[in-house]
């Protein structure tokens, strides 16, 4: 099995949201994406989509766009994005999934070689931005939601290295620790696939080695709209 990753998709689950207006890169830019998909992953590959896959606002209008994800190879798995309204109680959403398309929430699948983990994440405190209120209680829900996902993958793994999927960044280049950074530095997490971060501001996300884990930008418009392969070894 191979391991590739490509987030924020915005599909436009019948709303009219051209893409194009972020950039020209974004003209057609979910054909561009299934044909890289297309030419590199095979039916038992799995790819990570970390959030952001539809702008739809009900579930009955994301279908379409979950079934153009699940016609194209290979297994999927998905987190929540903070664009993705649409999803909702997780049983509906899972009944709603294409056949190998699997939707996380704060648990683990086993993908055989990797046990993956997730949950969405929130913005992190940095020295210039404390976060108080709905943001500090939402951060530490979140927390305590990767704690769950962590604690699933745990019994999972038995030995295999954890990926985990996130939609928010967990550290940035300005900001090189948070509690979702301690958490899986603690467990021994081998890889952290996040999205979000787009245009100018994928520049402040932080890819590489840090504490043992290593961190990979996946947001489409980071990697050309091209999936990309993840070494979790």
């Amino acid at each position: 099995m191979t391991l590739f990753a490509i987030g924020d998709l915005h599909l436009p689950g019948g709303q009219d949201k051209p893409m194009d207006v972020f950039g020209p890169g974004w003209e057609g830019h979910m054909g561009r994406i299934a044909e890289s998909w297309r030419s590199q992953v095979k039916p038992e590959d799995a790819v990570l989509i970390p959030g952001d896959i539809s702008w739809a606002m009900t579930l009955d209008q994301a279908r379409a766009d979950l079934q153009e994800i699940g016609r194209l190879p290979g297994r999927k798995v998905l987190i929540r994005g903070n664009h993705d309204y649409w999803w909702g109680g997780i049983t509906r959403v899972r009944e709603a999934l294409p056949e190998g398309m699997y939707a996380l929430q704060q648990d683990a699948l086993d993908l055989g070689e990797t046990v993956v983990c997730g949950t969405r994440g929130w913005i992190i405190p940095t020295g210039d931005m404390p976060l108080e209120g709905a943001d500090r209680k939402i951060y530490q829900r979140e927390l305590a939601r990767l704690d769950m996902a962590l604690k699933a993958a745990r019994k999972k793994a038995e030995g295999r290295p954890v990926t985990v999927m996130l939609h928010y960044p967990p550290v940035l280049n300005y900001q090189r620790i948070s509690g979702f950074s301690e958490r899986m530095e603690a467990f021994g997490v081998r890889v952290c696939v996040y999205g979000h971060l787009h245009g100018a501001g994928i520049q402040a996300g932080f890819t590489g080695m840090l504490g043992g884990v290593r961190y990979e930008l996946a947001s489409c418009d980071s990697q050309d709209f091209q999936v990309r392969k993840i070494n979790f070894l």
